[in-house]
């Protein structure tokens, strides 16, 4: 499978643009006329340097206006086409995209348009190139790919073939189904887009809200499948046009576009099995059965006071490395690390963000096949050098500089905690009733948002939820929970725009560092806040206007108000199923703890609080003397 992308879907200069393209894995581009354009070599040169980066080029675009035209516009639109025919064979590619008309004197007709593009392909026959017809879901006449295929099967040339791009078909709700019955030798190139479903112009969503397969809601997987069926066997490319994109960083973009790709073809090869599709063959996508540890990087003073801060809730020093400066925390199935090492990945993050999460481990069902699937979509594994009597635990890298360790029950992975820490008596440690990891919150850039869910969905067995706006008193945070089916691993992403936010103030002043909150579950809060309470817990307080409106809001017993507002406790509810949360003050730069019960049937994270829980949060920091986010 030739994988391809579109120069016009990522930032920067033509060679930024194609040393991002070559560096993510691709094989070929499609090349956009401005591109070249603003270039400064000649189209030969450009040819050269894109084979210098060991790509090809596989599509030029665009050609716009050309059927249908009256004189003289029609001798115009050949002698433009013979033009764009030599700047082809300098560049050395040998496929044009001709895409439907949306000029104003176009006349229509199917059969005069094929009749323009067999005399099209004539020409280009002549010179030893061809042509590709697409219908623009906009097109005056011409906006449906079935009308494209009539036109190209009426052409009857062997230089004249269709073009098809599953934003033009799914964006306008058509069914691909029907690209069946297209001989695959006609189809002559696939562009592939994702989107998000917004109504609103055709145009303008086309060109502005674009993103890579698995980043939309389109069925861009059902329209592989229709394509693979008739037998194509040339490039699968992505044109993208998004405005992020365009001011995000190119080597990004272009990992996560052959991500995409590597993964979605994964899925249409398990998807149809019978269908003869040249694609890696990578593990599946692997299932996680939740959080395993998760390790903060801390030194001297700040070390200690987040052991006094877990201490407060409840969980006890377990272990010390056999060989390395780190605690073991735990309770239940919560494992929290403190690393103080002054080497090593942990003392890497502590002198770039100071104090904050520097790994996350996970429970999957094979550590092998994450890391060889991860391999496979283009992530790094990771590895440092490990001490006598040390297990070495596949991980990966993450985005933003994480790291992500995995642990299975298929090998001796699991007896890591009684292999590399020498236990520790635990007297005197109350339990708080924590028993495990509810979610992660991780913070991030809007623009990198997609990236992460992309990250999250292409590995594991984890779908996403819909985009929602979180209302900070400075700005928005937007969220998007990508979660396990069966909920075993919950991880809210939030992308935030300005640096006034709580989320993007955590940003700042911890240079990109991800893990912001983590959630605690409980099955009775109650007793736990009690326990924290007499451990010297220190909550984050809420104000009586906010119990005020609770009472309005819910019939809550008084009783149970009266409880909630002791220990500063929070309330949603979902078709009658309830919500607890409560919160612990802010440290390191912005990170907190929540403590939260849920019921069964509550299926949220108490979006409708957190504008309170973010107000309390920037007055607590004030009252502090802190500046404002």
């Amino acid at each position: 499978m030739k994988r391809s992308i579109a120069t016009v879907s990522i930032s920067g200069t033509l060679t930024e643009k194609l040393s991002a393209i070559a560096a993510a894995g691709f094989d070929g581009i499609e090349i956009f006329e401005q591109d070249f354009i603003a270039h400064d070599g000649r189209p030969a040169d450009v040819g050269r340097l894109v084979r210098d980066h060991g790509l090809s080029i596989d599509l030029f675009q665009p050609f716009r206006d050309f059927e249908c035209l009256p004189e003289p516009l029609r001798t115009k639109a050949f002698d433009r086409a013979e033009h764009k025919f030599d700047l082809m064979q300098e560049l050395g590619t040998d496929l044009i995209l001709i895409c439907s008309t949306v000029h104003p004197a176009a006349l229509g007709g199917i059969d005069r348009a094929a009749d323009d593009l067999r005399e099209l392909g004539e020409r280009a026959a002549k010179r030893g190139l061809r042509i590709g017809y697409e219908a623009l879901a906009w097109g005056r006449h011409v906006n449906d790919h079935r009308d494209a295929w009539e036109i190209v099967r009426r052409a009857d040339h062997d230089n004249v073939g269709l073009i098809v791009d599953s934003f033009h078909t799914l964006g306008r709700g058509l069914s691909p189904e029907s690209i069946r019955a297209v001989p695959g030798d006609k189809i002559f190139f696939v562009q592939l887009a994702d989107a998000p479903k917004i109504d609103m112009d055709l145009l303008y969503w086309s060109r502005h809200f674009r993103n890579m397969p698995g980043e939309g809601d389109l069925d861009v997987q059902g329209f592989m499948q229709a394509v693979m069926a008739t037998g194509y066997s040339g490039p699968i490319s992505l044109e993208i046009f998004n405005d992020q994109f365009r001011g995000g960083n190119p080597r990004t973009v272009a990992s996560d576009g052959f991500r995409s790709l590597v993964s979605l073809m994964d899925d249409v090869r398990r998807a149809e099995p019978d269908l003869n599709i040249d694609a890696p063959d990578l593990p599946p996508r692997v299932g996680v059965q939740g959080v395993e540890f998760i390790e903060f990087t801390a030194r001297g003073a700040q070390a200690d006071k987040l052991r006094s801060l877990f201490g407060s809730m409840g969980f006890a020093l377990r272990g010390r490395h056999r060989n390395k400066d780190i605690d073991l925390f735990q309770q239940g199935d919560i494992r929290f690390l403190i690393n103080s090492e002054t080497e090593g990945h942990a003392a890497h993050v502590w002198n770039a963000r100071g104090m904050c999460v520097c790994d996350v481990g996970l429970r999957v069902d094979s550590a092998k096949d994450t890391v060889a699937r991860a391999n496979a979509l283009g992530i790094e594994a990771f590895a440092q050098p490990i001490g006598p009597g040390e297990m070495e635990i596949p991980a990966i890298r993450g985005l933003e500089g994480s790291i992500l360790h995995f642990i299975d029950e298929k090998s001796d992975l699991a007896r890591v905690w009684d292999v590399e820490f020498v236990p520790v008596d635990k007297a005197g440690v109350v339990d708080a009733g924590l028993r495990g990891i509810d979610h992660l919150a991780q913070t991030m850039s809007y623009e990198d948002m997609l990236s992460w869910t992309l990250f999250y969905t292409t590995i594991f067995e984890m779908g996403k939820s819909p985009m929602f706006d979180v209302i900070d008193p400075d700005g928005l945070v937007r969220s998007q929970v990508v979660s396990t089916p069966d909920n075993s691993l919950r991880v809210t992403l939030n992308g935030a725009e300005t640096h006034r936010t709580l989320a993007g103030d955590f940003l700042a002043q911890n240079f990109g560092a991800s893990v912001q909150h983590i959630a605690l579950a409980t099955d009775d809060i109650f007793a736990t806040a009690a326990a924290l309470a007499k451990d010297g817990f220190e909550v984050l307080p809420m104000p009586a206007n906010y119990y005020a409106d609770l009472a309005a809001r819910f019939d809550l017993p008084k009783d149970l108000l009266d409880r909630m507002i002791a220990h500063n406790i929070l309330y949603d509810e979902q078709d009658g199923q309830g919500f607890f949360q409560m919160y612990s003050r802010t440290f390191a730069g912005g990170m907190f703890f929540e403590i939260l019960q849920r019921a069964p049937g509550y299926g949220g994270y108490g979006a409708p609080n957190a504008p309170f829980r973010i107000a309390a949060q920037k007055r607590l920091a004030a009252h502090k003397g802190v500046p404002r986010a």
